[in-house]
């Protein structure tokens, strides 16, 4: 079902992200693909352990969670080149990124055909390299948290679920599929739909009260697409994810249904997600 056919069923909604939120693929991409494509690509094996090191930092554990692959990629060549060695034409994949209206492998190739950029070049094959590595992971590395199911299929008794996610349809819905979560699913938007502020305002528009409506996620994009529109936001905290969703399903799904979200708890619940990313 995609925005344009969507109807409201009930009269909450709970969206909710898929990687590094209801999934735990977040960390084993950052691991096993992000991070080791980039040292192989710009051959940086000399200094492979302090880089990947910082790479998960950026990605994975402080407030730059979830950052655009192309951002984190900048960011991280820009600390290479100042203490490890010299990234050829780097600027010209700065100005990209810093510009460019989409940040994406289809975008990068058009630059590419307008300019000649070593960097731009091998930020692509980087980029295609690394959707082949997570293409070829197992799918039984790609799991949901422990109590996703649970919390989900309790939720959706009093509320309508819309995954929101900036991955990539085919892999979420089939992850998804695989571990029975979808048939606790009323929509799915990922990457092809637009943004995550994009698509929460899009399903409120189907006749939801913000009030009624709740963000679940795990980087700070998600908390930025909920503020965006004005509706709550439940974090789910990087290292603490079962935790999260044990008190999402006790206690948090149950305050949104019962109109008591708002205030102090809502207060806390972002307190503790940005204390843990710091």
């Amino acid at each position: 079902m995609n925005l344009k056919n969507y109807e409201k069923k009930k009269e909450f909604l709970i969206c909710v992200d898929s990687d590094g939120c209801a999934m735990d693929t977040m960390d084993i991409k950052h691991i096993r693909c992000f991070g080791p494509c980039m040292v192989e690509e710009w051959g940086l094996e000399q200094w492979k352990e302090p880089i990947l090191e910082r790479w998960n930092e950026i990605n994975l554990y402080t407030m730059t969670r979830g950052i655009n692959r192309f951002k984190g990629l900048a960011k991280m060549l820009g600390e290479v080149h100042e203490t490890y060695m010299e990234i050829e034409d780097l600027p010209a994949l700065e100005k990209w990124v810093e510009e460019s209206s989409e940040l994406s492998n289809q975008a990068l190739a058009d630059a590419i055909r307008e300019k000649e950029s070593i960097a731009l070049k091998k930020a692509l094959s980087w980029s295609v390299k690394v959707n082949e590595k997570i293409n070829d992971l197992p799918f039984d590395v790609k799991k949901p948290f422990a109590g996703v199911k649970e919390a989900l299929a309790a939720a959706h008794e009093k509320a309508d679920i819309a995954i929101v996610s900036s991955a990539n349809l085919q892999a979420v819905e089939e992850e998804w599929e695989l571990y029975g979560l979808l048939k606790h699913v009323d929509i799915l938007l990922a990457q092809d739909t637009g943004s995550k502020a994009f698509c929460i305002g899009e399903l409120v528009k189907k006749g939801y009260n913000v009030r009624n409506v709740l963000m679940t996620g795990d980087a700070p994009g998600d908390y930025e697409a909920a503020s965006k529109n004005g509706v709550f936001f439940y974090p789910i905290l990087v290292r603490h994810e079962n935790e999260s969703w044990e008190e999402f399903r006790n206690e948090g799904a149950l305050r949104l249904f019962d109109g008591s979200y708002e205030g102090a708890y809502q207060e806390k619940k972002i307190a503790e997600f940005m204390d843990n990313l710091k």
